[in-house]
């Protein structure tokens, strides 16, 4: 529902210092700008048009990919009681994309941003490890100098805020809110890219990267210098997010549409099919609810208006210094998640363990996870179906890969800012802004997560919970025959090559289960 204007009070200032605020949006359809959108039509009564940048995507117009936005179920709280035309009258769509010169804006639409935006929030980017430097200079860092210059030309523009990564200096172990000094230089990586190919840039690029994992955290840490060079010109913010997960409490505890970090792998686990997962335990990893993350690009970009900041300010929405989050916190509860949440699509009954290192979770993986594929992927193409489970397992692969330096990496990241911008908000505000996840506890917090992939990624609602139960009690058992099956076929085989009597080679039976039980 709406927070109207009678609800507001002298101990807010937040929603009063939006009033009649135009918005300019990038990346409005991803995770993290959808929840951004949502937030500021349900708790902003009087804000003004929120201008959303939207590029025709896989054979979609603008008009289809805002049809499909607007089913997005990030706002199924806000229409329970608001019809959709008046949730959405504020929303408007401008075509354009960040990785073409001028954003690719008409002539009209770019007039139209110059003219009436107060606040920009930048948050376009391409997240994909794999790729190379050519569209993740274009996208990343070409795409915010676009955006910068465009911000130059505003009438009235108030506020900037990007929205970068805590990982961009990822080089450092610890990293403060400071903008530490570029690894490269952008104009001389800028013509790189114009010159040579991307097979020449895909032999440059790991001397390039120096120190940096991937492209992405190389082009994003350019990109925060993009913005730096305008802190004279106009209020500038950058917001520094770590991995980014469901919510904390909105709109709906729980909610997600990423597939990214610990609820990819859950939404995997729950469907029997993710049974080994490569994690340091005891290592803190940095996780930060999206809703957090939201409610902090909304507060720094007021923050840097009022204060008037001639300098550019940088945030760490983060955790590990904050409320640090350890897989042992609970390793022993994920299992029982899985099963007091279980999905009828289940295709095994899920178990999920975790292994100390990506070695033996190679090893693990063949057996629990290839050979199982293997054989049911040939079932199913033999049925006529589309075998799907090896090259699943292929990208899950490919990505702990890429990811292989974050999982097994322990970074910290100080967030002083952070807690001095909620110490500066409003008592009122502190609640409908909130920053502080002191009081988050992680177990509760990844039930609520489950139940969220179960719903949003696996696209299965509580109505059906009990039917489910049933299926993963039936899977249960299939999966003890199973285990009894592969047992006793060891003992036979074992017995038979020794020539002893299964009696006398009984022993065999718990050692193999030992052994197999370490996998």
């Amino acid at each position: 529902m709406y927070i109207k204007n009678s609800e507001m009070s002298s101990n807010e200032m937040i929603a009063s210092w939006y009033r009649n605020k135009n918005i300019f949006i990038t990346g409005g359809s991803g995770f993290v700008g959808v929840c951004l959108i949502e937030k500021l039509l349900r708790c902003i009564p009087d804000i003004g048009d929120i201008y959303l940048l939207l590029r025709p995507k896989r054979g979609k117009d603008i008009d289809e990919r805002l049809k499909q936005l607007k089913k997005n179920s990030v706002f199924e709280k806000l229409l329970e009681s608001e019809s959709s035309d008046k949730v959405f009258d504020r929303l408007k769509i401008v075509s354009g994309d960040v990785s073409q010169p001028n954003l690719g804006l008409s002539a009209e639409d770019t007039q139209t941003i110059i003219d009436n935006v107060n606040v920009i929030f930048h948050s376009a980017a391409t997240l994909d490890f794999a790729d190379g430097l050519k569209p993740t200079v274009q996208i990343n860092l070409l795409g915010t100098r676009r955006v910068v210059e465009i911000a130059t030309q505003c009438h009235s523009l108030n506020a900037f805020v990007h929205v970068s990564s805590a990982y961009v200096n990822s080089f450092r172990l610890q990293s403060d809110e400071v903008i530490y000094p570029l690894t490269d230089d952008p104009e001389k990586i800028i013509k790189l890219v114009e010159e040579l190919s991307e097979e020449e840039l895909d032999q440059k690029t790991p001397d390039l990267l120096k120190g940096h994992p991937n492209t992405y955290t190389y082009t994003k840490q350019m990109a925060e210098y993009e913005v730096q060079k305008m802190e004279t010109k106009f209020p500038c913010s950058i917001v520094r997010p770590s991995m980014i997960t469901a919510s904390w409490k909105e709109p709906i505890p729980g909610w997600t549409i990423s597939k990214n970090g610990p609820q990819g792998f859950l939404m995997g686990a729950s469907k029997g099919i993710i049974r080994r997962l490569p994690v340091a335990k005891d290592l803190v990893y940095d996780y930060i609810p999206v809703d957090v993350v939201v409610n902090q690009l909304i507060v720094a970009a007021v923050y840097s208006a009022t204060t008037q900041a001639t300098k550019v300010q940088v945030y760490h929405c983060t955790s590990s210094t904050r409320k640090p989050f350890r897989w042992a916190s609970v390793q022993n509860q994920i299992n029982n998640y899985l099963h007091k949440y279980p999905l009828k699509s289940a295709v095994w009954y899920p178990h999920l363990k975790l292994l100390p290192n990506v070695t033996w979770f190679k090893i693990s993986a063949f057996f629990v996870h290839f050979l199982p594929a293997i054989i049911l992927d040939g079932i199913t193409k033999l049925a006529g179906g589309r075998p799907i489970l090896i090259k699943l397992h292929r990208n899950v692969n490919t990505s702990l890969g890429l990811l292989e330096k974050f999982i097994f990496t322990e970074f910290m990241f100080t967030s002083e800012k952070t807690e001095n911008l909620h110490k500066w908000l409003l008592p009122g505000d502190r609640d409908k802004f909130f920053l502080d996840i002191s009081t988050l506890q992680w177990p509760e917090y990844f039930v609520d997560l489950s139940k969220g992939v179960r719903q949003y990624l696996n696209n299965e609602k509580m109505t059906n919970i009990e039917a489910a139960r049933g299926k993963n009690t039936l899977l249960m058992v299939l999966h003890l025959l199973l285990q009894i099956a592969i047992c006793t076929l060891v003992w036979y085989i074992f017995a038979c090559t020794t020539d002893m009597k299964m009696t006398q080679s009984a022993f065999i039976v718990p050692i193999f289960y030992m052994l197999f039980s370490l996998l």
